[in-house]
């Protein structure tokens, strides 16, 4: 027995071909709608959703990357001078005096282990920020990881790992 034979001895198969064609056209209408309701909402949209939220990174790293390159002047031009050897333990005081100095407000400081701090700061204006790094590593901070995230124009939340010289 052939499967097409099977199909049409299956009771489903018999209740459909009972049904009155213009029934049968319309559960077949529904079928096709709902079809391509599943295919919108389980396809389409999270594609759609996906492109916008990769649009937007697009547009924030974009916009972070011209306010770098426009800062990146201001650092080029200093001088290498022989590194300063900065002790562990003197690292979170340093950190907080200068931040204090410069007028930034450290959000979260975290001592990970001995000479290595993760920093965070918020809303913090970019050029503030440079300055601050490029103070402190004058004095033999090392600046291991730096994560900025654009709030507003000139202004950007921070994230940073600082550890001593030859951590």
């Amino acid at each position: 027995m052939s499967w097409q034979t099977q199909l049409q001895q299956s009771p489903l198969a018999q209740r459909w071909q009972a049904l009155p064609a213009r029934d049968r056209f319309a559960l077949a209408a529904l079928s096709g709608f709902l079809l391509l309701v599943c295919v919108y909402v389980l396809a389409w949209l999270p594609v759609q959703r996906y492109m916008h939220s990769a649009s937007e990174d697009f547009q924030r790293q974009r916009t972070l990357h011209a306010l770098i390159s426009q800062n990146a002047p201001q650092l080029q031009g200093r001088s290498v001078t022989s590194p300063v050897v900065l002790a562990a333990d003197e690292l979170q005081g340093l950190l907080t005096a200068s931040a204090q100095q410069q007028g930034l407000r450290l959000q979260r400081l975290d001592v990970q282990q001995p000479g290595w701090i993760e920093v965070q700061l918020e809303a913090v204006t970019v050029t503030a920020l440079l300055a601050w790094l490029g103070q402190l590593q004058e004095r033999g901070v090392v600046v291991e990881e730096v994560n900025l995230t654009r709030t507003e124009p000139g202004k950007a939340d921070a994230r940073l790992a600082l550890s001593v010289g030859g951590f």
